[in-house]
Parts: structure tokens; C-alpha cells; sequence
């Protein structure tokens, strides 16, 4: 049976779109290339075997096929960037919250919870979590904060508040957060730890907005449930994927994609977040070089499992450039490298949508 497995390397980014300017970034923002430029160059010769670094602007792989894709949605985030490759283009931007949340949003929400909450304001998770931790152990009351993204975000200490009632309040966040509040996801973001060394746990878990019908909904109708890994499931609110186990980091994300590579599904859509989760967002070149190197070996492995038949696209979801002034995503190209039989790609390519037209042509031919 025919395989399609995409990958997405979670903010690696090829070098800043033309509209940069418009999400408030900066010309130079081009997360992978930077971040060889600043570690002197890593080790990633699989990477550069299929083509992912030179779609980075780094070196050249005149045999392997790859291109960058031009984003079209109106966000720089994973919720837009995995629709649009299944083809939904997000044309109206969800809200965000630069000041905070709107007052009568958040007296409901406090209603519904039963507690007041503290925060309301766009922070980094660690970062606020620090200011605030204390507060909230002693009064129990959760962290509320955003970001530049469109995130309502939750954050409490699983010893005060245990991890299902958090889910259970970003549940009814999420039912409250519709327009013009629809953010695009709440997002449940418990911590343990005490003061000074406060650490955020892998029981994160997505709410977001449930998007239009889209690729997932096709594949799954024509040839049966999607395996999702990481949070790629929760970014299409679980629709037409085949529920299995929620893996948190780069590591439980190798071991479930192997594991169920001998399984008939059609399609394998995984999200390797790490880049982006700890170190994009924590400003660390050093660390995001080391992931791509540690990444590097799994592919490895993935290529000797590949089959003739089979598919295997990497991707991105949009930037998260560690060496530029922000801590949060920038607006990038995103590079797509393709092992298998495929169309040939090369230069600038204008939608991610070219991701899941390959899945499909791929599926059905």
C-alpha cells in the first residue's frame, strides 16, 4: 500500500516572505540559515542529501528535489501553517491581544471558572510563569496570558490546579472565544516546580478553532483514519485522524512515527516541535543547531525504512528565527524537500498547498 509521510520541522524557516513587514518582523529573519551562520555550521548530511538545507539557502543537492513555498495565510503560526497545507488559506487573521484580553471576555470566563485569574497580558510562557508563579500557588488562581500568536493560554501548577480541570477551563475558554474574540487556540499550559525553578510539564494539550473541511477530511474519507503525531491532530480539532496516543517532544514523536510505519495507513502527518518550542522561542541558536543535528539521525533512519513506493515530504509551519530581537515566529518561506516519486520542485513556490497536493496526487495515482 502506498505510504505519504509529511514532516514538519516545527519553525524552520527559509528566509523572510515579502510581507515580513507586515507581522512585524524584520528582513534578515531566516531562521535555519541564521542559525548556521551563528553556530559556524552543523552536522545534518541527511538534511542536506534531500534538499532541506539548500531550500534554507544553505549549500546546493542538485540531485534532490525541493523548493520554498511561499505562505498565503494571514499568520505565522501552526494552526495556519498545517491548514494551508492541507489546503484551507486562512484570508482573515485571527484576533490578537497585544494589550491583553478584552474585559467582558475575561469576567466571563472568571464567572464560568469560578475564580479570578491573574496575567492577562502577552508574555513568554517561562517568563511569566516566573513573575507569576508564586501568586498563583498561594491564591490558586490561573495565569492568563498570550502572545503575539492568537493563543488564549492557561497556565497552572498541577499540585493547585489538577491537569483535568485545567483542561476543563480551556474548554469552556474555548466555548466563550468565538467573534470577534475567536482566537485560534486556548491552550492548556501546566507547570510544576517552585520558586526558581519553575518548569512547564509535557501535559500541554491544544483547543483550537475547528477548521473548514479540508485534505484530512478527503484522505480519510477515501483511505481510512490519518495518523497524526504531536499536535498535529489537535490543530484540526482531531477531524478524520486516528486517535493514538499524544506524544510531547522529538523523541516520542520518533518513536510513534517508526512504530507505525508498518501499519496500513495511508497517510502520516507528524510535527516535530522541539525546534521551535525550546529553542526558537527561547532565543537559543546553539540548542536549535544541536536539535537539527540530533534530528538528522532520525532521518537517517526514516530513508532506510523508505520504500518505492512511498512518499516522504519535509516541511515547515512558518519561522522562529532564535537569533533575531523576538522570542516569538517570524513570517518565513518555508522549505519543502521531497523524497519519492513526485513532480519536481525548484525555486519559490507561491501556497503551501503544494504539501498536501503532493499527498494526494501521490495517493491516488
Amino acid at each position: 500500500m502506498k505510504r505519504a509521510i509529511v514532516v514538519v520541522l516545527d519553525g524552520c524557516g527559509a528566509g523572510a516572505t515579502p510581507d515580513f513587514a507586515e507581522f512585524n518582523d524584520i528582513a534578515t529573519v531566516h531562521t535555519v540559515q541564521n542559525v548556521w551562520n551563528h553556530v559556524g555550521g552543523f552536522h545534518a548530511p541527511n538534511l542536506a542529501q534531500v534538499g532541506y538545507l539548500a531550500a534554507c539557502g544553505i549549500g546546493d543537492a542538485p540531485t534532490a528535489n525541493y523548493a520554498r513555498l511561499l505562505p498565503l495565510s494571514r499568520g505565522k503560526d501552526s494552526v495556519t501553517g498545517h491548514w494551508e497545507m492541507m489546503g484551507v488559506v486562512t484570508e482573515v487573521a485571527f484576533p490578537t491581544y497585544p494589550n491583553g484580553f478584552p474585559s467582558d471576555l475575561v469576567s466571563e470566563f472568571e464567572r464560568e471558572i469560578g475564580c479570578s485569574v491573574i496575567g492577562n497580558k502577552p508574555a513568554s510562557g517561562t517568563t511569566i510563569i516566573a513573575e507569576l508563579g508564586e501568586e498563583h500557588v498561594a491564591t490558586g488562581k490561573p495565569i492568563l496570558y498570550t502572545s503575539a500568536d492568537s493563543v488564549f493560554q492557561i497556565a497552572a501548577h498541577e499540585e493547585v490546579v489538577p491537569v483535568e480541570l485545567l483542561y476543563e477551563w480551556c474548554r469552556i475558554a474555548r466555548r466563550l472565544c468565538v467573534a470577534p474574540n475567536n482566537v485560534q487556540r486556548v491552550i492548556a499550559r501546566p507547570f510544576v516546580g517552585g520558586p526558581g525553578a519553575w518548569h512547564r510539564t509535557e501535559n500541554r494539550k491544544d483547543f483550537p478553532v475547528t477548521p473548514p473541511e479540508n485534505l484530512v477530511d478527503r484522505i480519510a474519507t477515501k483511505f481510512g483514519p490519518v495518523l497524526g503525531i504531536g499536535v498535529v491532530p489537535e490543530l484540526f480539532d482531531g477531524r478524520g485522524f486516528q486517535p493514538i496516543k499524544r506524544t510531547q517532544n522529538n523523541a516520542e514523536h520518533w518513536l510513534m512515527l517508526k512504530s507505525k510505519l508498518d501499519e496500513p495507513n495511508a497517510f502520516v502527518f507528524a510535527n516535530f516541535e522541539d525546534f521551535d518550542m525550546l529553542y526558537g522561542h527561547r532565543s537559543d541558536p546553539v540548542g536549535f543547531a544541536r536539535c537539527l543535528e540530533e534530528f538528522d539521525v532520525l532521518l537517517g533512519e526514516l530513508l532506510s525504512m523508505l520504500t518505492a513506493d512511498d512518499l516522504l515530504i519535509l516541511t515547515a509551519d512558518h519561522g522562529n528565527d532564535p537569533t533575531d530581537a523576538s522570542s516569538d515566529h517570524s513570517r518565513e518561506y518555508v522549505p519543502c524537500a521531497v523524497v519519492g516519486k513526485a513532480e519536481h520542485l525548484s525555486g519559490d513556490l507561491i501556497g503551501m498547498a503544494h504539501v498536501g497536493d503532493l499527498v494526494w496526487k501521490h495517493l491516488t495515482n
